[in-house]
């Protein structure tokens, strides 16, 4: 069956054109957004309001609670479902959203990885609070350059991951993911990448958009997620950007003064990252997120698809 995805970076628009596509076409949408499945995060998610999940059905928004782990095995299951149960309502999937490992999961298969191990884990953030992760960062290049190669010095959840791969596994995470299933994606699909042909201009989207967030109550939604769920600074959704600089913020090691600077300057990183896996993505087709008319040539271009 077909489907359409909507990659790109944060701030580049996926929610917008997607709601002009509900205008045009039958389809719902698919979230393919790692941290908009936690319930209770809507400012610092950018979660589509009521009045857009109004216009047209979203799915995979609110699934779990900010204390559980939400995989991409799951996602692909869940996405694998919906996509099938849409489809017969005679309407197409569009799966929006920049969690490039979702979009991998989904139309490659996954790796047959280990299980988290708690101890090993612990051990390794033990390390890391000892000498940094820059320096947990440099230890994985040692084993796995080309995971080293991918990910941020200071992205802790994945460099844990990859060396806690490397431990119980003995081979890199790179290696395992190059033997991903290679039967034909389950999707026949037309994967649009929204990227920036100026990146400062993205830049300044970025922080115009934490600081509405901020602005819209961020600090006052993870004081009350803090309230109401038993969180600590571990957990997947707490790790989420924003939400980790808001949390440091709340537990008196980062000061209030400097939140909005880092805030963006983490969500730029992201967005750097979302934008090198999506130009090692092969068979998508790119559209310049900061066209005028963004929209409505992706429409004509779905339109020739579908």
């Amino acid at each position: 069956m077909k489907a359409l995805f909507l990659l790109g970076p944060t701030a580049s628009g996926k929610t917008a054109v997607a709601l002009h596509l509900a205008e045009r076409f039958a389809i719902e949408v698919v979230s393919m957004d790692s941290a908009q499945v936690y319930r209770g995060m809507d400012v610092g998610t950018a979660k589509p309001d009521a009045a857009a999940r109004a216009r047209v059905p979203h799915h995979l928004i609110d699934v779990v609670d900010p204390t559980e782990a939400y995989s991409a095995g799951r996602f692909r299951a869940d996405a694998l479902r919906l996509a099938g149960e849409i489809g017969a309502r005679g309407r197409t999937p569009v799966f929006v959203g920049g969690t490039m490992l979702y979009f991998r999961a989904l139309m490659r298969g996954l790796a047959d990885l280990p299980a988290a191990q708690p101890e090993l884990r612990a051990e390794l953030e033990a390390r890391a609070a000892s000498v940094g992760w820059p320096r947990m960062h440099a230890e994985l290049a040692g084993v796995d350059a080309a995971s080293a190669a991918r990910i941020d010095p200071n992205d802790a959840q994945r460099i844990q991951r990859a060396l806690e791969v490397h431990r119980v596994t003995g081979t890199s995470l790179s290696e395992l993911h190059a033997r991903e299933a290679t039967t034909p994606p389950p999707l026949d699909a037309l994967a649009i990448a929204l990227e920036p042909s100026d990146r400062a201009l993205l830049h300044r989207r970025i922080a115009e958009r934490f600081d509405a967030m901020l602005d819209a109550g961020l600090v006052e939604e993870v004081r009350g997620l803090r309230r109401h769920y038993r969180l600590d600074a571990s957990l997947p959704s707490m790790r989420a950007v924003g939400y980790r600089q808001v949390w440091d913020v709340l537990e008196g090691s980062a000061p209030q003064e400097t939140l909005g600077a880092r805030g963006t300057a983490a969500t730029r990183q992201l967005a750097k990252r979302q934008l090198t896996w999506l130009r090692s993505t092969p068979a998508v087709e790119r559209f310049d997120c900061l066209r005028p008319d963004l929209a409505a040539a992706i429409a004509r271009r779905a339109e020739e698809f579908l």
